[in-house]
């Protein structure tokens, strides 16, 4: 089990360096706004991704495995749908072209791989060592799953986080945009640009995000390997998630809840763990019933709304 699965890093770190390689010669090619249907067709393509690579861990690893990685990646996929509107806040906040935003979500998800598999190596160890933070994992998502319902997004301001003020002092930042650029000289002296400040932010947000979902997936599996590619392909479809939802989620009036209820669902199966194990096909159906639900639920809300006088 230990060579197959070294031979899966070894084959998955190929890919993802094929993958990232082929996106960083598109996005340095051009800048150009990407329209739903693109947008539509690259989400399928990264899901299809996602479902050969599933069946892949199947055979070569198990039924088990293959049902871990597929809960792992809805868990994450779903977690990185609240992650998009806070993303369309901000580029809405710096008044971002969207012939660049996908330059900044680029970088962002190289950045937050790096900092995904890092959290992961080091869950992994201490969950591993000690027990006992299972249930501090437990209790915090369950406080997250609350606290999700009740926190506005409309109180979000940018300016505020620490790591962008940070930012302005040890760098000037230009007034305008510079085109796709993250950094210009101007007399000899570096400026960065408001794009460089919005790809800070999104990195911080990935950032917190990752201390709800990387918990979450630890629900499900203990295997870095699962958790970090179900985490990989979550991530490398955001982009492509990105342009195709931004618009619609603030229609998605229930995402909140669904994610809320996922939130508190995983931690009280980790808060309950020395008790009772919920099997792993029966959490994939449970969090397949939040998500559709909250889907359903919304959709029927949206058109009764478009009914009314």
């Amino acid at each position: 089990m230990s060579e197959v699965t070294s031979v899966f890093w070894f084959g998955f770190a190929v890919f993802l360096a094929i993958a990232i390689s082929i996106d960083l010669g598109v996005t340095k090619k051009r800048d150009k706004e990407i329209s739903f249907k693109d947008a539509l067709m690259r989400v399928c393509i990264w899901v299809m991704c996602a479902v050969i690579f599933g069946v892949g861990i199947g055979h070569y690893l198990g039924s088990q495995k293959a049902l871990e990685f597929f809960t792992g990646y809805l868990i994450e996929l779903s977690l990185s749908l609240d992650n998009v509107f806070i993303i369309a806040l901000i580029f809405t906040h710096f008044a971002v072209p969207m012939r660049f935003q996908h330059r900044v979500l680029f970088w962002g998800i190289i950045g937050a791989l790096v900092m995904r598999f890092g959290m992961i190596m080091v869950g992994s160890a201490l969950v591993k060592e000690f027990a006992w933070i299972m249930y501090i994992f437990g209790a915090f998502l369950v406080f997250t799953g609350i606290k999700l319902v009740l926190q506005k997004h409309d109180a979000f301001n940018p300016e505020e986080n620490k790591l962008v003020k940070l930012a302005r002092k040890l760098f000037p930042v230009t007034e305008t945009m510079e085109g796709n650029r993250f950094f210009v000289k101007r007399d000899g002296k570096r400026f960065a640009t408001p794009l460089f400040i919005v790809l800070i932010l999104v990195e911080v947000t990935d950032l917190v995000f990752a201390v709800d979902s990387v918990p979450a997936i630890f629900a499900v599996t203990l295997d870095p390997f699962i958790v970090f590619t179900a985490n990989a392909f979550a991530i490398l479809g955001l982009r492509s998630m990105y342009f195709l939802l931004a618009g619609l989620i603030p229609k998605f009036y229930y995402l909140k809840l669904g994610l809320s209820a996922l939130l508190v669902f995983v931690g009280s199966k980790m808060l309950m763990v020395e008790y009772y194990h919920i099997p792993t096909a029966i959490s994939l159906m449970v969090i397949l019933g939040i998500l559709l639900t909250a889907l359903i639920a919304s959709v029927v809300r949206s058109r009764k709304l478009r009914e009314l006088p």
